[in-house]
């Protein structure tokens, strides 16, 4: 057997034809689409990048526990039990510069057997120019800063901007190619392609822009704020640019993807190959009122994720079950041959699903480490916001990217239930209000209000949620301290001695 994940990061399900959106091109999509199995309720676990792929390695979420960090020693990881349990060999394609940061990355690569690394990537520490060309006049700035900023505009000068292959996610792509090219005639193997696009800025070759007829003559502007859409700055026309800027750069990737289908089709792979195609979180383009995410509520449009299926065997055809990220890790191991999935997995594998629809999970949690917990049962959202001034525990074995005055202020001990025992430290951090909530729980019910313009007022409903809630949390094994800042009961003997 042989798998290949392909991860591309902010891709928006609300713009895939395969999800009802009627103006951006995504054929290659499309194409493995038509052979394989869609899902329509499938959810991201944590948030934002280097969280989610956690998640996804390790087949549970992290965010009750833990913000942007390194893969921690107790962690099951699936490249690793591929492994160790079947022998598979895991080669990773990426060209996802966080992974790169000292710390926060850590371990992550160097879980595969082989990886591959495609530079060029906005803020890739990659070609040093102590003095860049500067930004045309009246373009936006980085909301990151200065130093990423700086960056970009250091790499550009060394892409012909107006050629596909000078970007590095095709540049993984074709990668990926070789790749195949070279080893389809091996069996047991997992290939893990990363495309970092179509993540802003959404730079991409004219050509791109003019498919959609872009008309902007404004200064350029291919990096939306990291705010709410200003008034005087974010007019209707800009808006629209943006929007079209990041549907080009989508097609420039789905455009190169078609080549690796067009690889397997070459060597009638599909017998004996899965394709696995989702994203890390979604992005939003104005919707609501806002740019991008992190800061606001855990709308839909970014936690609502494709998830597209193409396995041998499968009957194609679309899915109602409930399904996650954190489902990614198991259901490779199963595709696999694995038979011990490790108890800390909370995933579950969805190759059942892929012959017949039917029941997978009564709810999933989602959200950002100190902030609101999220959950769905598929037909609801709810949000439970933390009480005021409530606080959140940390916990970390690598401290490479903490300011040294919370490392002094760290505790050690065993504060995690699936530790496995290993000792960690712990660091209290302040919990926090998505922006433009005010304290309030938040209902959304996905059936009669799919875009969460209104929420629901039921006392009734609001304790059913919170019970789905407090079980989700019993089945993470969350620390204490979610039950407390959330203001929950914990479940009848627990205790209090985790955390």
């Amino acid at each position: 057997m042989r798998t290949i994940f392909i991860l591309m990061d902010s891709l928006n399900r609300h713009m895939l034809s395969v999800y009802g959106n009627d103006w951006v091109n995504t054929s290659s999509i499309d194409r493995l689409a038509a052979g394989g199995v869609i899902f329509d309720r499938h959810y991201c676990g944590s948030m934002p990048c280097i969280p989610a792929r956690r998640d996804l390695l390790t087949g549970r979420v992290n965010f009750l526990e833990t913000g942007w960090g390194p893969l921690e020693p107790w962690d099951a990881l699936l490249p690793t039990l591929l492994r160790d349990e079947i022998g598979t060999y895991s080669h990773m394609i990426t060209d996802h510069c966080h992974y790169f940061n000292g710390g926060a990355g850590d371990r992550y690569q160097n879980i595969f057997d082989s990886w591959e690394y495609m530079r060029g990537q906005p803020w890739d520490p990659w070609h040093g120019v102590v003095n860049p060309k500067p930004l045309p006049v009246g373009a936006r700035k980085y909301c990151y800063g200065k130093r990423y900023q700086h960056q970009h505009l250091a790499n550009l000068e060394y892409r012909d901007t107006e050629k596909d292959d000078a970007y590095s996610s095709v540049q993984c792509i074709e990668a990926a190619c070789h790749f195949i090219e070279r080893n389809h005639g091996e069996d047991n193997w997992h290939l893990h392609l990363e495309l970092f696009d179509p993540h802003e800025p959404f730079d991409c070759p004219q050509a791109y822009l003019d498919e959609y007829g872009d008309q902007w003559d404004g200064p350029p502007s291919t990096c939306p704020d990291y705010a709410p859409l200003h008034r005087d700055k974010d007019t209707p026309e800009a808006v629209e640019h943006l929007r079209k800027a990041y549907a080009a750069t989508l097609t420039m990737i789905d455009r190169k993807l078609g080549q690796l289908l067009d690889m397997m089709d070459r060597f009638n792979m599909w017998e004996d190959t899965a394709v696995i195609l989702t994203t890390d979180h979604g992005y939003l383009l104005g919707e609501h009122g806002l740019w991008a995410k992190n800061y606001m509520m855990c709308y839909d449009e970014l936690v609502h994720l494709p998830f597209i299926v193409r396995y041998p065997g499968a009957i194609p055809g679309r899915r109602q079950a409930l399904t996650g990220a954190i489902d990614v890790m198991p259901t490779i191991l199963d595709m696999h041959g694995a038979r011990d999935i490790p108890e800390s997995v909370m995933g579950k594998s969805i190759v059942p699903l892929l012959k017949e629809d039917g029941h997978h999970h009564d709810g999933l949690l989602f959200g950002y480490f100190g902030r609101e917990v999220n959950m769905t049962d598929g037909k609801y959202t709810y949000h439970r916001m933390p009480t005021p001034n409530s606080t959140c525990d940390f916990h970390f074995t690598d401290f490479s990217t903490a300011h040294p005055s919370k490392v002094l202020k760290a505790e050690l001990g065993t504060y995690l239930k699936h530790s496995n025992g290993i000792p960690h430290f712990r660091l209290i951090r302040q919990s926090g209000l998505p922006q433009g909530c005010d304290g309030q729980h938040l209902i959304y019910d996905l059936e009669n209000d799919p875009n969460q313009r209104k929420p629901v007022h039921d006392h009734k409903r609001e304790r059913e949620l919170t019970e789905k809630l407090r079980i989700l949390l019993q089945q993470a094994d969350a620390p204490d301290c979610q039950y407390e800042r959330l203001a929950i009961d914990q479940p009848a003997g627990s205790g209090k001695g985790s955390d």
